[in-house]
Formats: structure tokens, sequence, C-alpha cells
């Protein structure tokens, strides 16, 4: 039975607290990376695995997560994800060595999983059906903002502190989700008590899911399948997921119920979850990379840049709710919210190396109105035919989905980013040489520059031609990250269709989906 009046109110702000916890979570250490290195005598590529181990143990928890918050009680599962989480956040600010900040991560992201599926559930129950529009919107918020400011608070606390404040500050909001959780949210049965544990399909789905997210991570750092352990892990990926299938559907008692796929919306709307996750993950790590690394912009500027954006998106995702709730089809307000999301991306691929932050106000305002008009809409459409027990399993397939979209996006763009680097270097010193005159202006211009400063003729033309390499990175680069924004941009543009395979319903029963 729905809530009503002050505590529907107080779980609803639980919940979002205690996923905000996870959401954050994801990006925030990125920031820190530098001093973690350093302080903990690191390489870079060793501290790399504090985000990998995060994301993977994260992937491996949440299609599962549906099928242990039915064995255990959804209350007692997400308070004891909380707990754990809030625990394990001090045990990382504590952590002596790379390899124990490593193994806290880990565990922190097997909690975080839990966090965020069953959370969906607990404001199911909630509110009112007929208010569940608004709610899923309000939720959502979290989804947008919390990895959008997660870089902007690890800034604020590398200014004033050390790298071990971005895991401190988890434990008072911890301890206030889980004291709100315990006292607020209603208790639900262990359904699937007494029934037996399907231990080969949770080993599968680890290797399987667990495999390819490694693979996601690390593939382009370590040449891809040139590298023997990233071979191993692929061929894992792909014999362990065929093998959990064949076990899913054919044992008793599967911890991921297969049989949700016969709902069409729900498998296409797997197809557009992957899509807004390799949108959304892979602009937000493409835009601070080209800010930072091109223009020079520090970790806090960018997050500051970021910040208006998801701004922009708490005041929208209520609208969005209501809109829903009188039966605005969710089919058009996903395609409005892909189209703002090309414009977003067409917009920074004209960005110059004289590109200032007021340059990027519009684009990331336009990119959030988009995002606030993809979530939602996007969860109805996909989720709006389960019932029962499947949502629990729809929802964790699904962030399992949106996050491999992550996965799959950063990897592909960075991957990109590699290849086009080496085609528009290429191109560009084609028009270096002496019979092109407008290198011979701009080299001519430098050499008496330099000779101007003091530098005898000869120390000027090897100034000059080192300055031309800097002009020419720098134009290489700009010209690859204006490649990725474009690929980014097309990808959800070309994902148009696939929404209107998807039922037409007006007033669907609306789930919670985020990640």
């Amino acid at each position: 039975m729905a809530e009503v009046g002050l505590k529907k109110w107080v779980i609803t702000f639980t919940v979002i607290t205690a996923s905000l916890l996870e959401l954050i979570d994801t990006t925030i250490v990125n920031v820190a990376i530098p001093q973690i290195q350093g302080n903990l005598g690191a390489t870079l590529e060793d501290v790399a695995w504090l985000s990998t181990g995060y994301a993977v143990a994260n992937v491996i928890v949440l299609p599962m997560s549906g099928w242990l918050g039915n064995r255990f009680g959804r209350k007692n599962y997400f308070l004891t994800s909380i707990i754990v989480f809030t625990l394990v956040s001090f045990l990382c600010g504590n952590a002596t060595s790379l390899n124990e900040l490593v193994l806290f991560r880990i565990i922190q992201g097997l909690a975080g999983g839990g966090l965020i599926s069953t959370a969906q559930a607990i404001l199911i129950e909630t509110w009112p059906r007929e208010d569940v529009g608004i709610a899923t919107a309000l939720f959502g918020l979290g989804a947008v903002v919390g990895p959008t400011v997660g870089p902007t608070i690890g800034g604020y606390i590398l200014d004033i502190s050390s790298w071990p404040w971005i895991f401190y500050v988890n434990i008072p909001v911890g301890i206030l989700a889980a004291y709100c959780t315990y006292t607020f949210v209603k208790a639900t049965p262990k359904e699937g008590k007494g029934q037996p544990v399907d231990w080969w399909g949770i080993a599968l789905l680890a290797i399987a899911v667990g495999s390819l997210q490694t693979v996601l991570e690390k593939g382009e750092s370590e040449d891809w399948f040139a590298t023997p352990y990233i071979t191993a892990l692929g061929a894992a990926s792909v014999i362990g997921l065929l093998l959990f299938i064949w076990r899913e559907t054919t044992t008793a008692h599967p911890i991921v119920n297969f049989k949700i796929m016969r709902h069409r919306s729900f498998s296409v709307g797997m197809f557009t979850s992957f899509v807004l996750g390799f949108g959304l993950y892979g602009s937000v790590f493409v835009f601070p990379v080209f800010c930072q690394n091109l223009l020079g912009f520090s970790a806090l500027q960018t997050g500051e840049l970021l910040f208006p954006g998801g701004l922009c998106t708490i005041v929208m995702m209520p609208f969005i709710g209501i809109m829903l709730k009188k039966g605005v089809p969710a089919q058009f307000m996903a395609t409005g919210g892909m189209i703002l999301f090309f414009v977003f991306c067409w917009m920074l691929s004209n960005s110059t190396l004289q590109s200032g932050t007021g340059d990027f106000f519009l684009p990331l305002i336009i990119r959030g109105v988009g995002m606030a008009l993809l979530f939602v809409p996007l969860t109805t459409l996909a989720i709006q035919d389960l019932k029962g027990p499947e949502i629990g399993q729809g929802s964790g397939l699904n962030n399992m989905m949106r996050q491999l979209g992550g996965s799959f996006g950063i990897a592909a763009l960075t991957t990109l980013i590699h290849v086009r680097q080496g085609f528009h270097r290429s191109n560009l010193l084609s028009n270096v040489n002496e019979y092109n005159p407008a290198f011979n202006e701009r080299f001519n211009i430098l050499v008496k520059g330099f000779m101007a400063k003091g530098q005898n003729f000869i120390d000027a033309k090897v100034m000059a031609f080192k300055a031309m390499e800097v002009l020419i990175t720098r134009q290489t680069m700009l010209l690859t990250y204006d490649d990725a924004y474009w690929v980014a941009g097309l990808i959800m543009l070309f994902s148009i269709p696939l929404l209107y395979l998807q039922k037409f319903k007006k007033n669907a029963n609306i789930p919670v989906d985020v990640h």
C-alpha cells in the first residue's frame, strides 16, 4: 500500500540520497587519481583499477539485484547495502596501500549495485500508481546529476583537503540514509526463502559480465587483443554469456528471468538503454578530457562547466513526470531528447582552440534538457509491459545494459580518438613543406619573432619547428575530439527509429529505473 503525507517524502528523500552515494562515487574518484597515485606510490595503470574494479563489481550485481531483493527482503537488502557501502567508505579512506584500496573499492561496487536497483522497487511501493511518473522523475535526477557533480565535488574536496575525504564524506550521508531506511521503509516478505540458490548461474554471470566489463575498461590501454589476458577475458565473456543464458533458461529457479524478453517493448528498450549509456557516459568522458588536455582547464573548472547542465536537468525532470502523467507519448519526448543530444554534439564539434568557458554554456544546457527528456521516457517504454516480480528483474537488466553501454561508449570513443589522431596528424603533416605558401608564411613569422627576442637564425629555425610541432599536435587533437563528438551524436540520432518499435501507451504504469 502506498504511503501518504510526510512519510512518503521522507522515504523518497532516503532512496534518492542512498542512490546518490553510489552514483557520485562512480566519478568522484577520477579527479583524485593523480593525488592517490603520488600518495601511495603507484603507477597510473595500477591506480586505474580503482575505477575498473568498482565498475566490474557494480555491473555483476545489477542483473541479480532483483533476485537478491526478493530472497532477503527489499528493506533488508537495501539497508545492508547502505551499511556496507558506508563502512567500506571509511576503510577506503584509511587504506595504506593500493591493493587495500582496490579491494575496498570492489566491495563498494558490490554494495552500490544493490543500492540502485532495490531503491527502484521501494519507490514504486511508496508512491500511488497515478503519481509514480513524478516520483520517477525526481529519482531520475540522481542518474544525470550524480555522475555530473561527482568531479565538481571531488575538485572542491581536493582543493581544501586530501583524497581520503572523498570517501569520508559518504559516512554521514550513509548513516542518515541507514537510519531513515530502518525507521520509515516498510519490510517486504522474503519471497525466495526456501528456494535453492542458483550458484552456477551466479558464477557464470560473474565470469561473463565481469570479463566483458574488464575488457571494456582496460582494452584500449592494453592494445586490445594484442594482450594475452585481454584475449582470454574476451573469450571468457563470450563462453560465459552463452553458458549463462543456457543455464538460466533451463533451471527452475534462475537468478535472471530471461522470459521477460518476450515483451517486445522491453527487448527494444534494452537497446535504447544501451544507446543512452553510450551517449551519457561517453560524452561525460570525452568533454572533460577535451577541456583539460587541450584547452588547459582545471578539473574544478571542468566540473563547474558541467554543473549548470545538471541544474537544468533538475528543473526539467518534474515537468517530464507531469507530461507522462497527462498522457504525452514517451516516444515523442525521447525523440526530442535524442535530437537535442545530437545538437549538443554538433555544437561541440565546432569548437576551436580559442574556445572558452562561455562557449560551452549553451551546448551543455541543451544536453541537460535532452537528458531530462530521455531518462524517464526511455525507462517507461522499456518496462511498461512488465508486472510484479518482472519489474525488479527488468530494472536490473536495464541498469546493466545502460552501464555496459557507457563502458562500450568510453572504450569505443577512446579507440576512435587513438585511431583518428594518427589519421589527422598524417594529413596535417602532408602540408608541412616548403612548397606550401601558408606553411612558409607561418614559419617565417615564427622565425622572425624568435630572432626579435635575441635568438640567432639557426636557433630561431629550430624553435620555430618546435612551435609548429606544438600547433600541429593541438590541431590534431582538436580534429580528433570533433570526430568523437560526431560519432556520439550520430549514434543517438540513428537510434530514434527504435523508439517507434515500442508500444504507444497512455498513462502507463511507470516503474523506477536509473543508473
